[in-house]
């Protein structure tokens, strides 16, 4: 097996960073059988590497090694724990360039997005390595004389981590950095599809002096890597990101051992824009919320409801934008990259499709790019019928679905009409219309005039099938904390 992603080389400045072994107990790991598995660039189907393909004997030696770490790192000063999580942020943000460029290779997004997400990925390792300094100790006033009460917020143990290929650096940092500053140690499971970006951040782990067995990562296929820690008792809690579907079966395959689980599912995101919202930001914050990561992105709105008087307006600037937006190889920095694979693809072709035969109109795009087989153009669709696969179905691609409303409870009705509630957009200067709206939106999230809203302050997680627990703020370290109350009498 290579022990490098040889179309990389030219492009990473710091070699080391390319990994192609699991890293278990800090030490770099092949599967004993030598199987490994294929990662290719999305923009060109060119294999970029190999990473060891760990069968589940393997990768239950990684809840070995994280479970014999878990009594010294969760006994460690919490200013040590820190001190060791700022090292992580600093050397993320000194080998920027270098993590943007592997994500890039292998997850296809432009460069400039993939340089963001390292900023935020990194940004919850030195949001964490800050709270990890808070005390956690609540004083309660006593309900019974002379007695003392106290709750203790303990690091739960073991943490299996299963991230997603969408985000590959940003997902897993969002979740490591909070369950490490609070005690706890890890294993974690990347997408077989990007592998590299989390290895290159256990790379830096260990410079930054994360002690063995804390955190580790396992490649392989996640059918194999993960069922092992779903049913292993020391393994405390799960935290997974990803499909819905995905999420119902880790949460069937954890019920024996009852664990903590959090969960950010699937999303279906809603815009709504009512008349008297400022039409240009309006446009230009939906063309954001649409075909960021190539529209490859839980929050990317999926239905965009548009009120009638300003219906016409909207669509004919939002195609316009549309069609400004540039495709290419993300190296080159276009607006729009590659989808990451022939499914992702063969899906925006089925919701255009069905569709156009169900009466939407085809304002542009609509097929794929001539660029190569994973591209596929931006499109917009308007007046997209209700009973369309795509206002049910997450298209998670550059497909963009308008359709207009004409009263307030109806545009509500209609966002809320999906079993996901991840976040919602809303677009409106009437601050008593966006309060009663933002009270209504059955979301986690609810943005107001804008896109952007995520970081690692905020608590980022959906309702109803759209997740479980937070993940990011004080809450999403907690989210890996055990309530232990102790009532004390000194006589």
């Amino acid at each position: 097996m290579t022990s490098t992603v040889l179309s990389a080389r030219d492009e990473i400045s710091d070699k080391s960073l390319v990994r192609s072994f699991s890293y278990i107990d800090c030490k770099w790991c092949g599967a004993a059988s030598g199987e490994t598995l294929s990662i290719t660039d999305p923009a060109t189907g060119d294999v970029i590497g190999e990473v060891a393909n760990l069968n589940a004997a393997e990768s239950a030696t990684a809840v070995d090694a994280a479970q014999a770490a878990f009594p010294a790192w969760s006994g460690l000063l919490p200013q040590d724990r820190s001190t060791i999580l700022r090292r992580w942020f600093d050397l993320m943000i000194v080998h920027k360039e270098d993590l943007a460029r592997i994500m890039v290779l292998e997850q296809g997004k432009p460069l400039s997005e993939a340089r963001g997400e390292i900023d935020y990925a990194a940004s919850f390792v030195e949001f964490y390595a800050e709270e990890a300094k808070r005390p956690n100790i609540e004083g309660v006033t006593s309900h019974l004389p002379d007695a003392e009460v106290e709750v203790w917020l303990e690091p739960v143990g073991v943490v299996a981590m299963i991230t997603p290929w969408n985000f590959p650096a940003a997902m897993l940092t969002r979740k490591a950095a909070a369950a490490m500053a609070v005690g706890c140690t890890v294993v974690a499971h990347p997408s077989g599809e990007t592998p590299f970006s989390a290895l290159a951040l256990a790379e830096l782990a260990e410079r930054a002096g994360v002690p063995a067995g804390v955190f580790n990562v396992v490649t392989g296929r996640a059918s194999v890597v993960v069922e092992p820690w779903t049913k292993d008792s020391r393994v405390r809690a799960l935290s997974f990101t990803g499909s819905t579907e995905i999420g119902r079966l880790l949460y069937r395959q954890s019920a024996d051992t009852v664990k903590k689980l959090v969960m950010e599912l699937g999303g279906h995101a809603p815009v709504i824009v009512f008349k008297g919202a400022d039409l240009d930001v309006a446009v230009a914050e939906t063309i954001k919320a649409k075909f960021a990561t190539s529209g490859q992105d839980c929050l990317g709105a999926n239905r965009i409801f548009v009120e009638r008087a300003i219906y016409d307006e909207f669509c004919a600037r939002f195609t316009l934008a549309t069609k400004a937006l540039t495709v290419g190889v993300g190296m080159d920095d276009p607006d729009i990259g590659p989808l990451m694979n022939e499914k992702a693809v063969q899906k925006q072709e089925e919701h255009v499709a069905d569709a156009l035969a169900k009466g939407a109109k085809l304002a542009c795009g609509g097929k794929r790019h001539n660029l190569g087989p994973l591209f596929y153009e931006p499109t917009v669709l308007t007046d997209v019928p209700g009973d369309a696969a795509i206002m049910s179905d997450e298209t998670f691609g550059p497909v963009a679905a308008i359709t207009p409303f004409d009263t307030e409870e109806e545009a509500i009705a209609r966002a809320n009409d999906t079993e996901y509630g991840l976040v919602a957009y809303l677009h409106s200067h009437d601050p008593r219309r966006i309060y009663r709206v933002s009270r209504a939106l059955q979301f986690g999230m609810v943005a107001v005039n804008r896109t952007k809203v995520t970081g690692a302050p905020i608590p980022f997680g959906g309702t109803k099938q759209s997740g479980l627990g937070r993940e990011g703020a004080r809450l999403g370290m907690e989210e890996f904390t055990e309530i232990k109350y102790v009532c004390r009498d000194w006589a």
